[in-house]
């Protein structure tokens, strides 16, 4: 081919279909990147003479940044190949031309190319040819170019495995004298010498779609900036660990790991809140107060309330609960024990961390058909923490005797744990339910008074709140039996510094009044027991003062406990809560903000004098 005169390269050459399209003969072509200095002259009376040496300077490095931008107008031109085409190119296509010849739309022109050239690299167009070009085919080629590499990542990973395949260059020491042929060994020697590097650039490139655009997830190196969720390495999941599932395992889902993220300092913010309503019909219009009081600046992570002699529409009751805290909680447990009544909300977000929840009731008294005294009990484990809440209502009548019973067949009657295993048995008792779980909560009404009479506690209340609040304590019942040991063994109770809460008339701020004449007491308490020492942190121990629909003032409790990591082996939730009353909660929600909007706005409007 090389030998003597060569022949016309526009009409002895093979039109090869991935090279750019010439000007048909119209003047000679110019190249579309620089020119190499390269003096080769043709000598027709010696054809192996060789060419003068010459050093290779590869060109600019094309900007292709904008050229993978999924914005550009080639990228909506691009056409996908059918199946025939597919099947052909597998039949006997080049890797490098066939995918490209059909994907990238040209117009039928000739082309001076040898067909040894890289598709690929062929096509790129340089900014000089660009910004040179006036219109027409060389132009279109640019546009052509932003279609080929946005289309795909694959069309990437050929030209790098092409990159690696022996080069099929001519002698550069041979004379030529194509300008298409000078074209083609300068694009081919700069494709060996650049084609790693233009490929590692390209996969930068196609990482970030276009500029203010958040990084693809193929960039494995980076953490994504638009999700929480951090990336999985492949060899993290391809790795097999006999620990899977356990307390050592990196990617448990109750694992430290998981636990770390939801809770650096692994102590979860608890409320815990007990209220005997006397059964009446009337809900207080806010329960902002009760569950969300002002000294604390955050919601919490649980929230835990028991309810005794409970409203006859238990399902409002749990509706204001959702309603109040909002659509972040879910009602992950309710139960109900006569009119005992209990319901556990958590963050949403933190569902799928609790195993299967389980119940138990305990009844100590019946009157007419109806229980109103006994204990309700629920359990669930928490990552590696289990957890136990019980709500009781002791005997009202009677001696102190009494109460101290209904204590000891509460302890002995809960059947708790059932399927979700003990964190630590060794630990357990089987006579005492609350030897069984890291953390116990036990509320309620328990009825105990203070002793005295009325007159003296009446004469304690009139000094100052400091003083008195430790006065009555004196006098209280229960204090005195759990220092006997003989009553919630190995529980405590935080400092009390509020006023008795009970016994109230409805509506006002007055103890009874009544005939009955009844003694202010500590009746509603909450306790709480750690399996292991420091694990329950009280922050605040308080009443609801504001809510006077019942002889019973709400008592609640803050508090911080620490979460340990556990095993997968615990059977979960699976993230089931009460989705049904989750919307009626959020429609609530949005009803009542609507009729305050409204409510605004005719506020404003009557201020609005007109003058005639």
């Amino acid at each position: 081919m090389l030998k003597g005169q060569l022949p016309n390269t526009g009409r002895d050459l093979e039109a090869h279909p991935g090279s750019p399209p010439t000007n048909n003969g119209q003047g000679p072509e110019k190249s579309p990147v620089l020119p190499l200095n390269l003096s080769a002259q043709i000598s027709n009376e010696d054809p192996q003479a060789k060419a003068t040496p010459f050093t290779p300077k590869p060109p600019t490095r094309p900007r292709l940044e904008r050229a993978l931008s999924l914005d550009e107008k080639a990228w909506r031109r691009r056409r996908f190949r059918t199946s025939q085409e597919d099947l052909a190119a597998r039949g006997g296509a080049s890797p490098s031309r066939g995918s490209l010849q059909d994907e990238v739309p040209r117009p039928p022109t000739h082309t001076d190319s040898p067909p040894c050239l890289s598709t690929s690299l062929q096509e790129i167009p340089t900014t000089r040819r660009a910004q040179g070009s006036a219109g027409g085919s060389p132009s279109s080629w640019g546009h052509c170019l932003s279609g080929m590499i946005g289309s795909s990542l694959d069309l990437l990973h050929r030209d790098g495995a092409l990159a690696g395949s022996p080069s099929r260059l001519p002698a550069v020491g041979q004379k030529v004298a194509s300008n298409s042929l000078r074209s083609a060994d300068r694009v081919d020697l700069v494709q060996t010498d650049c084609k790693p590097r233009l490929q590692s650039r390209l996969f930068r490139a196609h990482s970030s779609l276009g500029p203010g655009r958040p990084p693809s997830p193929l960039a494995c190196d980076a953490k994504s900036s638009f999700s929480l969720l951090a990336p999985i390495r492949a060899k993290d999941v391809r790795s097999r660990s006999y620990l899977e599932g356990s307390l050592l395992a990196s990617g448990a889902l109750m694992g430290a790991e998981e636990l770390a993220r939801y809770f650096p300092d692994r102590n979860m913010a608890l409320f815990v809140a007990t209220w005997n309503m006397q059964g009446q019909k009337e809900l207080p219009p806010n329960l902002d107060e009760l569950l969300l009081p002002a000294e604390a600046d955050y919601a919490q992570d649980l929230y835990v309330v028991g309810v005794q002699e409970g409203c006859s529409d238990r399902r409002e009751w749990e509706t204001r609960l959702q309603e109040t805290l909002g659509p972040r909680y879910v009602t992950l447990y309710s139960a109900a024990h006569g009119a005992l009544y209990m319901s556990v909300l958590i963050r949403r977000d933190l569902i799928w961390f609790c195993s299967e929840v389980e119940s138990s009731t305990v009844t100590t008294r019946i009157i007419s058909h109806i229980k109103t005294k006994g204990a309700l009990g629920i359990s669930f484990t928490f990552f590696g923490t289990s957890f136990l809440f019980i709500t009781s209502h002791f005997t009202c009548d009677g001696k102190v005797s009494e109460r101290l019973l209904d204590y000891s067949r509460t302890v002995q009657g809960l059947a708790l744990p059932r399927s979700v295993p003990d964190t630590s048995p060794f630990r357990s008792d089987a006579a005492d339910v609350t030897t069984r779980f890291d953390g116990v909560f036990w509320f309620g009404d328990f009825n105990f008074r203070l002793s005295g009479g009325r007159v003296a506690v009446e004469a304690i209340l009139k000094q100052d709140l400091g003083e008195k609040v430790s006065a009555l304590l004196q006098h209280d019942q229960l204090t005195q039996e759990m220092k006997k040991g003989s009553v919630f063994r190995g529980f405590q109770e935080p400092d009390i510094h509020f006023l008795p809460s009970y016994k109230f008339d409805i509506g006002k701020d007055s103890y009874d009044t009544t005939s009955k004449q009844r003694t202010p007491s500590y009746t509603d308490r909450v306790m709480y027991r750690s399996r292991h020492k420091g694990d329950i942190c009280p922050i605040k121990y308080s009443s609801c003062p504001g809510i006077k629909t019942s002889d019973h003032r709400p008592v609640y409790g803050l508090f911080r406990v620490k979460v340990r990591p556990g095993r997968d082996n615990i059977p979960l939730a699976a993230g089931k809560f009460d989705r049904e009353l989750y919307l009626i909660g959020i429609k609530r929600r949005i009803s009542k903000e609507i009729q305050r909007q409204q409510a605004l706005k005719n506020q404003h409007s009557s201020t609005i004098c007109t003058v005639s």
